[in-house]
């Protein structure tokens, strides 16, 4: 089946906006991404592109989830690297540097990405040069968070390394304003597992520790947390770099 494309409209940008930096561009910035962006639709299991294509779009999801990874050529599994939910973006390493993918993008469930080309972006960067910094700002906010999980998965215990990353997904990887943290991650346990590398077992133990700390409720393929100011004080201290956009999680909590 053929995958449907449409024009992507300009009212995508308010939303689009609730990503800090995205929001943090100039605003001729914005309004080229997303005039120049092409919407996708993605089926669950669905590839937007894998490793080693010489696809160098910039992605947003827009609804729905990506699985970030690689996927092995033997079993099929997808070792995940990151859960990423609206209005994240991503594939900006490939774009910079003009080189193939180094990783897959696969859809958790049916979801829709919004995708600007390098065809499209780059004529207009060369036009406007002084907008690759801003992309060169999207590409070390996610070395900042791969060298943390780096860190993390060396030094710290489970489960502390999965509250961290409830928080992270919470707050779309630092990238939410206050007013825009999420209460609920629409995550299956299974690939918080992938995630860390561990038995999903595990993950619902460390789970079920919060769940009955009243920091989180458990529901179907979706965690809820309930206090954002006691899963922060559990991650512990982060990055400030990776929680711009955050500076008070007990209160953003609060006026939620």
């Amino acid at each position: 089946m053929q995958r449907r494309v449409d024009s992507s409209p300009l009212g995508l940008l308010p939303a689009l906006q609730s990503h800090l930096w995205f929001a943090s561009c100039p605003i001729e910035l914005q309004h080229a991404l997303v005039e120049r962006g092409r919407i996708r639709h993605l089926r669950a299991g669905e590839s937007l592109f894998a490793r080693g294509d010489v696809q160098d779009g910039l992605c947003c999801v827009i609804a729905g989830a990506l699985m970030l990874g690689s996927v092995s050529p033997h079993d099929g599994a997808h070792r995940l690297s990151l859960y990423v939910e609206p209005y994240h973006w991503f594939g900006e390493v490939a774009l910079l540097d003009n080189l193939p993918r180094p990783q897959d993008a696969v859809a958790g469930p049916d979801s829709t990405v919004l995708v600007v080309t390098r065809a499209q972006l780059e004529p207009w960067l060369e036009l406007h040069p002084q907008y690759w910094r801003d992309l060169a700002r999207l590409a070390c906010s996610k070395m900042r968070l791969m060298l943390t999980a780096l860190e993390d998965n060396a030094t710290l215990p489970i489960d502390q390394q999965l509250a961290r990353r409830l928080l992270f997904s919470v707050t779309n990887f630092g990238q939410a304003t206050a007013d825009k943290v999420r209460r609920r991650v629409r995550v299956p346990q299974e690939y918080l597992a992938r995630m860390l590398g561990v038995s999903r077992q595990t993950i619902n133990k460390a789970l079920r520790k919060l769940e009955t700390e009243g920091v989180l409720a458990l529901h179907y393929a979706e965690i809820e947390v309930l206090d954002l100011g006691a899963l922060a004080q559990r991650a512990g201290p982060v990055d400030p770099g990776l929680m711009r956009g955050v500076s008070d999680l007990g209160e953003a909590h609060r006026d939620a």
